[in-house]
């Protein structure tokens, strides 16, 4: 009975340890004064998740995104190609501050172009980044 119990205990820290929640994934974080607003992210860094980003999905959580980075300063530009999610962007520089945030509209081929060189780009839910007083000038943490 003993060996029993112990196989319990051991296969129910295992079952916590792989539960959803439990184990803390990639994020992006906005530092506005001693206020931080989390975004989960799922991490775009080859060229064929870039490409693809966030096509083809019905939604999206509320506090979940997708972080594009390009691994150096680019100005490439952004559309919403096949991508039903109404989705906000926001351009980020190597030095950590948001540069800009754009809005873009569901199955828009209009390119959405960044002020200049950034790094980083993020999506999230259309609206996201105004909900959380996120604008150019945030500062701005990568949890990867």
């Amino acid at each position: 009975m003993k060996k029993t119990f112990a196989f319990l205990i051991v296969l129910s820290v295992a079952a916590a340890a792989f539960a959803p929640g439990c184990r803390k994934g990639p994020s992006v974080s906005f530092v506005l004064g001693s206020t931080v607003h989390t975004l989960n992210v799922e991490i775009a860094d080859e060229p064929h998740e870039m490409e693809r980003g966030l096509m083809h999905r019905e939604s999206l959580p509320h506090d979940s995104g997708m972080l594009f980075d390009f691994g150096k300063e680019v100005e490439t530009a952004f559309w919403m190609k096949d991508t039903e999610i109404p989705l906000s962007i926001a351009f980020i520089g190597s030095d950590g501050k948001v540069l800009a945030i754009k809005e873009m509209a569901p199955y828009d081929l209009t390119t959405v172009n960044p002020p200049g060189a950034y790094r980083y780009a993020v999506e999230a839910n259309r609206g996201w980044f105004q909900e959380n007083g996120i604008n150019p000038g945030t500062r701005v943490s990568l949890n990867i």
